[in-house]
């Protein structure tokens, strides 16, 4: 069988998962664990500006989005085009067990945090059960 290859389409392929494009944002690499009462999400945006930084939660879908300018102007030639530019985006669909009313972020060193009590009708909590005789007794549960 004879197959035919396109440097070109294989390159532009590489480029949009790089740097992605508007219908199809670029990657961004993130994080996540349980620690104690909290869901944490860490996101990895060097380079961007906390002005850029879009959280939005919608019922239990939480969207981060982020955009890294082009540092360079138009006249300047590029040598080396590795660092990804332009929208990044990602989308969380969160647990019922999570309060999305209370979500808090914080972004430091090009690390945006963003931590998710998890709520109180999804923590253990002891139950008191009543003998015949009247003595409680605790369970945990």
């Amino acid at each position: 069988m004879l197959m035919r290859t396109d440097p070109f389409r294989e390159f532009d392929r590489l480029a949009q998962q790089l740097l992605g494009t508007t219908a199809r944002p670029a990657v961004m690499p993130m994080d996540a664990w349980r620690d104690e009462n909290d869901f944490v999400v860490a996101f990895d945006l060097p380079g961007v500006t906390i002005d850029s930084v879009d959280i939005d939660v919608e019922q239990n879908v939480l969207t981060v989005k982020a955009e890294r300018p082009d540092p360079v102007g138009e006249n300047t030639e590029l040598i080396v085009f590795e660092r990804p530019r332009g929208v990044f985006s990602r989308q969380l669909i969160l647990g019922e067990s999570l309060d999305t009313d209370e979500v808090k972020a914080s972004y430091d060193s090009g690390v945006l945090t963003l931590r998710i009590p998890v709520a109180d009708k999804a923590k253990p909590r002891r139950i008191k059960i009543e003998t015949p005789s009247n003595q409680r007794q605790e369970i945990n549960a």
